[in-house]
């Protein structure tokens, strides 16, 4: 992909400092021209982005700039950085002023690029733990993010995109005996209706086929391992496919992510978290991207979370950061070309 496609450079929020965050970013900038990486700025600390770089044992420059257009113009000789306050850098030792900087640098990032002066937001690894001790009161960043663009939460979904598949967990953090009574056919629906949306208009799949999973072992198996297939998932189902969207299942999980079935489908919709995630982290673990559909604004994130016992280890893998750069930028693309 061509920087010049981009009309706004992406914004990258730091993470927590402690975390993995600043040295991927770091390491994501060294990689930039291997990559064909667009061009980003980082809303932080130029000196906490350094220090993460010498942990790696690489060379960077940063160079502080005053606007985010001003990132274009800076990218291929330094790493732009929008400066907010110093923040220390302790890899591995979480704690409130680094909380604090996450925040802050998470604020910054969404007003940027909800005021159009980045192309889209790709946010680096927080603790939750830490934010909610310096006020953060969201269950996470896409609920955050929702909120600051004027939507309710619940009409945003979580997709985890790797090379290999797309997934799409229905339900996500809540005890696995909880699920069955967190499902409907309407949740099903709305989901689906905006995963499909967000398939044509991000990804540029013209007519998405979406794969829903079964809840229980075979997809019930009939009735003989619960009725929540004939109860609930499959007239959603048939509401979507009356409403002209490419929808199948309820497929049983255990096969539905083998190498024959995957190409079959663009998406898969399952019903929690780890029939989700468990997939995708074993086939794409390294490239895998959180895409948070239905916002007004495009965001990725990398499908890990902050790895305090390796930051400062040179031993996290940036992989998945520069496959969530690299997805927000063609998604940017498509949607200012669309």
């Amino acid at each position: 992909m061509a920087r010049h496609d981009l009309s706004a450079p992406l914004i990258l929020s730091l993470g927590d400092p402690a975390g993995v965050g600043p040295e991927l970013i770091a390491a994501a900038w060294a990689a930039r021209e291997a990559e064909g990486l667009p061009a980003f700025a980082v809303v932080g600390d130029a000196r906490c982005l350094e220090q993460a770089a010498t942990t790696r044992g690489i060379h960077i420059v940063t160079r502080e700039i005053a606007a985010a257009a001003q990132a274009s113009e800076v990218f291929s000789a330094a790493l732009p950085v929008i400066p907010l306050l110093r923040c220390a850098h302790t890899p591995g030792t979480p704690g409130s002023a680094g909380a604090s900087a996450a925040l802050l640098s998470l604020e910054e990032a969404t007003r940027l690029v909800r005021e159009n002066e980045g192309s889209a937001l790709v946010t680096a690894p927080v603790s939750k733990h830490e934010l909610v001790q310096v006020g953060f009161g969201f269950p996470g960043q896409t609920e955050f993010l929702a909120e600051r663009c004027g939507i309710a939460w619940q009409e945003t979904v979580m997709m985890l995109a790797g090379p290999s598949l797309r997934t799409v967990p229905l339900t996500i953090h809540c005890a696995l005996a909880d699920v069955p009574g967190k499902l409907s056919a309407e949740l099903i629906v709305s989901r689906a209706q905006v995963t499909a949306n967000a398939l044509q208009r991000d990804f540029g799949i013209p007519q998405p086929r979406l794969a829903i999973a079964g809840l229980n072992p075979h997809a019930g198996e009939n009735g003989a391992f619960g009725d929540e297939e004939a109860r609930i998932i499959e007239p959603a189902i048939k509401r979507l496919l009356d409403d002209g969207f490419d929808v199948s299942g309820p497929h049983a999980a255990d096969a539905l992510f083998a190498p024959h079935k995957r190409g079959s489908y663009d998406a898969a919709l399952c019903m929690y978290h780890d029939q989700a995630l468990v997939p995708i982290k074993a086939l794409d673990f390294d490239q895998g991207v959180n895409c948070t559909l239905g916002l007004p604004i495009i965001r990725t994130s990398p499908d890990h979370g902050t790895a305090f016992d390796i930051a400062g280890k040179n031993i996290a893998d940036p992989g998945a950061l520069i496959a969530a750069i690299r997805l927000a930028g063609e998604m940017a693309v498509r949607r200012a070309h669309g």
